[in-house]
């Protein structure tokens, strides 16, 4: 039973997701953020909208859900422990309460940091994870709610996924977090030769989301905090990764 991953950018960096299962025509999109894109997505694929999946309660990621909900009457799940922060939930789920999606698995991880009520949903059958903004393309989410602490653990958790899986971030901030990165990890030939690639990509306005995992740790200074040559960088050789990681973040919150 193939799945079908749609990536959809909306507002000026968001993105979206459709996830269509071609045998039952279930189809779920991941988060929401605007109307007309991911209805008009819809409409040219022939697509009826069944499932809303939220990752988290900022503005950005759940506008226009209501309009959404109104024209196709998909049910909306999100985090219970933070159902009170997101639209009307009909199935709240958590870390080791997933649910099965047309014959599919979605296992669901609590990922705080960002917000304290931040989830991701991941699905082995397409490999891929919806991590919003938690884990993001060469970078990591802002602490708006949680600890440094937390979201180390947060990415720790996303870091252990197959390599081979698809993270799906939930915006367009690529560029310049590869600008940042080079300023962590400035030797990593890996990450040299992919901020070239995102700025040739971004320069033909090409995405640069999704990305795989694989990637990431090879080259998001955020994964990267047991490396020997970013501790010494940083002078924090017998810090512990997390307290490595804090200094990571708070030098991106001052950059």
């Amino acid at each position: 039973m193939p799945l079908t991953l749609v990536t959809l950018p909306v507002r000026d960096d968001n993105y979206v997701y459709l996830i269509h299962d071609d045998t039952s025509g279930a189809t779920a999109l991941v988060d929401c953020g605007a109307v007309e894109p991911i209805l008009g997505a819809l409409k040219d694929r022939d697509w009826t909208l069944t499932e809303i999946w939220l990752t988290h309660h900022h503005h950005d990621h759940i506008e226009g859900i209501d309009e959404i909900v109104a024209a196709t009457g998909a049910r909306i799940t999100g985090a219970a422990a933070d159902a009170e922060r997101l639209p009307k939930l009909d199935r709240e789920v958590a870390e080791g309460r997933g649910f099965d999606f047309a014959g599919h698995q979605v296992q669901v991880f609590d990922v705080p940091g960002h917000t304290v009520g931040h989830i991701a949903y991941y699905i082995p059958d397409l490999k891929a994870a919806f991590t919003a903004d938690s884990l993001m393309a060469l970078g990591c989410g802002r602490l708006f709610e949680g600890t440094a602490a937390q979201m180390w653990d947060s990415l720790t958790k996303l870091a252990a996924l197959p390599d081979d899986t698809t993270i799906c971030s939930g915006h367009e901030y690529t560029q310049a977090n590869a600008r940042f990165a080079l300023t962590i990890d400035p030797d990593n030939a890996a990450l040299q030769a992919r901020a070239r690639a995102v700025d040739e990509a971004r320069a033909k306005g090409e995405p640069t989301v999704p990305t795989s995992l694989a990637e990431e740790k090879a080259t998001n200074p955020f994964l990267r905090a047991a490396d020997p040559l970013i501790r010494r960088r940083l002078d924090l050789s017998s810090a512990s990764d997390a307290e490595v990681f804090a200094e990571i973040r708070a030098r991106k919150d001052r950059f």
